[in-house]
């Protein structure tokens, strides 16, 4: 199989709290096209990059996947694609939301756990979003702030600057907040619990589903406290994904590669691929490149970096 730096087309979401950035400033769509969501890396039921370039053009991420699971790393033993990466365009709030652990999807949805993590790469100054909660509630007490239209009351609020970065492992409760531009880096699930929705209605005019006692079987229910970490060369490290803004070159494993500003190439065996705003890459396993310009990337590659490199 021809192992080379695939150009992905990302896959586009419109949903009600999107705004019109990923369209005029990353170029995703036609002019003041709303939207919320570009998947720039998936391989999911609900969306498959398709390659632009090589000798795979038309074909889709999934086609190479199933072909050669050794594309994610020399010995890659898992059945699904291991992460879904996201640009997040939030022109109003998103809903309250929460997603289950592994073992709590795999019994309900099918699919993979949501941990995920946020790269704040631009928003307005006061955006903030919601990490957690403020204080420890039972059930019971998350209950009725539902019920009595309160529940904003019980959650904790964070200012945000461009540049942070925050950790959201499954079960906490989160949102992102009006005005926030942001990369996200996920595991490859698709499945949110809504608890709160501002009482807005949906496309079809009527009120968002709400996934309540759901969301308060998998939630945490104590205090939760962000600490804001120095942005530095490592975004975040799980057992899921690794992420950082400089450069990852383990061939052992595959390497994701999204442009947030700037332009440039990428170098693979003496070929060069180039790459702006808005662009992502998907590099399979074993190929080493190099990337020369004025950029600013996220390097993207299996969790437990340390240990696996």
């Amino acid at each position: 199989m021809k192992l080379y730096p695939m150009k992905l087309k990302p896959v586009l979401k419109d949903i009600i709290w999107g705004g019109t950035r990923l369209a005029n400033e990353y170029k995703k769509a036609g002019q003041n096209k709303k939207i919320a969501e570009s998947w720039e890396l998936c391989v999911h039921p609900n969306g498959a990059n398709i390659i632009e370039n090589g000798e795979y053009a038309g074909k889709t991420l999934e086609d190479i996947f199933n072909r050669d699971k050794s594309v994610i790393s020399r010995g890659y033993g898992g059945q699904r694609f291991p992460v879904l990466i996201k640009f997040i365009d939030a022109e109003q709030d998103l809903s309250v939301q929460v997603h289950p652990d592994d073992a709590y999807a795999e019994k309900y949805a099918g699919e993979s756990g949501k941990t995920e993590m946020w790269y704040i790469i631009d928003c307005k100054p006061d955006a903030q979003l919601v990490y957690g909660l403020n204080a420890d509630y039972t059930r019971g007490e998350l209950e009725n702030l539902i019920n009595s239209g309160t529940f904003e009351t019980c959650l904790n609020y964070i200012n945000v600057t461009p540049g942070d970065v925050f950790f959201i492992p499954a079960g906490l409760i989160h949102a992102i907040g009006a005005g926030i531009l942001l990369a996200e880096i996920q595991q490859n699930s698709d499945t949110t619990y809504r608890l709160y929705d501002y009482n807005r209605p949906g496309s079809d005019g009527n009120p968002r589903e709400l996934h309540v006692n759901k969301a308060l079987d998998v939630c945490v229910k104590t205090k939760s406290e962000h600490k804001r970490q120095q942005t530095g060369a490592v975004l975040s490290e799980c057992k899921y994904f690794s992420v950082r803004k400089n450069y990852i070159n383990d061939t052992g494993h595959f390497a994701s590669v999204i442009c947030i500003d700037g332009g440039g190439e990428i170098i693979c065996e003496h070929k060069s691929y180039k790459i702006k705003k808005g662009d992502s890459y998907f590099i399979p396993a074993g190929l080493e490149f190099k990337t020369a310009g004025s950029l600013d990337l996220i390097f993207t590659t299996l969790g437990d970096f340390n240990e696996q490199a």
